[in-house]
């Protein structure tokens, strides 16, 4: 049966390199689980691969949209799907790598076939968010869908918006559509975390977020700052110096806060991952090990 491997692990953790090298051992590709590297525009926020190791191993899913695009992770289960059958043609072995774990999820597991949006609703929903705030969103939600409401996390405005015009369009509560039912995938599913010690890994998160700032990562944001309001632009980097565009603290300060919500958001990852019991987890280190793995 063909395998997917899948690497995965927080960010910083070091999955880009050492999954090219792996893809060089099993002589495969790579297809990436990134739900912020996917965007063209994002050159510096996202710490994509660089250029040499994109052309050092053939990688997919890494600058192919555009922030301007509409995408979740239902597309992405479908487009990857996809391509998985085109390259299984090819390779017994095929390498995902990421830290998008709802992306890996609906890859392995499938996502509730959902509706397309239709975008009219869509931009007057945003358009109520944007003059009379998140607080108008719960109220619309609590009454159209109260069971979604009871469990969505009332502070995140893109799951409030989700729910609100799948019910809009359709005239069906959003909760009705979400089923939870497993899809089975005719190829083997193999998932590898990496992880290591929290005090190292923050350093590594701290250098990094210093690395992006002095490749230009502000003068990037500061580019994008016109479109601060598109969902791609609502991650860790851009917001704070979105932020600090607005006076609501210094650059420093935003800097700060950068390094500072990326730690926790690794955190978070980890606590995504650890959810799942099928994950094996090693050392970035650990290469002949995770090799040892993969072949058992």
């Amino acid at each position: 049966m063909k395998k997917l491997i899948i690497l995965q692990g927080p960010t910083g953790i070091g999955k880009t390199d050492i999954s090219i090298q792996i893809a060089k051992i099993l002589n495969t590709e790579i297809i990436s689980a990134d739900s912020r590297q996917i965007y063209k525009e994002l050159k510096i926020g996202t710490a994509p691969p660089s250029e040499e190791q994109l052309n050092t191993i053939k990688h997919y899913f890494i600058a192919n949209k555009s922030i301007f695009d509409y995408y979740n992770a239902s597309m992405y289960e479908l487009e990857v799907i996809d391509l998985l059958n085109i390259l299984f043609q090819k390779y017994d072995n095929l390498l995902l790598v990421g830290g998008s774990g709802m992306y890996i999820d609906a890859l392995c597991y499938g996502i509730d076939d959902l509706p397309n949006i239709d975008q009219e609703i869509r931009k007057n929903l945003s358009e109520i968010y944007e003059n009379q705030g998140i607080e108008t969103l719960r109220i619309m939600l609590k009454k159209l869908d109260p069971q979604y409401y009871d469990k969505v996390d009332l502070k995140n405005p893109k799951r409030i918006l989700k729910g609100l015009e799948i019910t809009m369009m359709t005239g069906k509560p959003y909760t009705s559509f979400l089923t939870n039912a497993k899809k089975k995938r005719d190829f083997q599913i193999i998932k590898i975390g990496l992880n290591t010690d929290r005090e190292k890994l923050h350093n590594t998160i701290n250098l990094r977020v210093d690395k992006m700032v002095e490749n230009g990562l502000i003068e990037e944001a500061t580019v994008f700052y016109p479109n601060r309001n598109l969902n791609a632009l609502n991650t860790v980097g851009y917001k704070e110096i979105f932020e600090a565009i607005d006076n609501k603290y210094d650059m420093t300060t935003a800097i700060e806060l950068i390094k500072r919500n990326t730690r926790r958001y690794a955190r978070r990852q980890l606590t995504w991952f650890n959810k799942d019991k099928n994950v094996q987890w090693f050392e970035p280190q650990q290469l002949n090990q995770i090799l040892d793995f993969i072949a058992s």
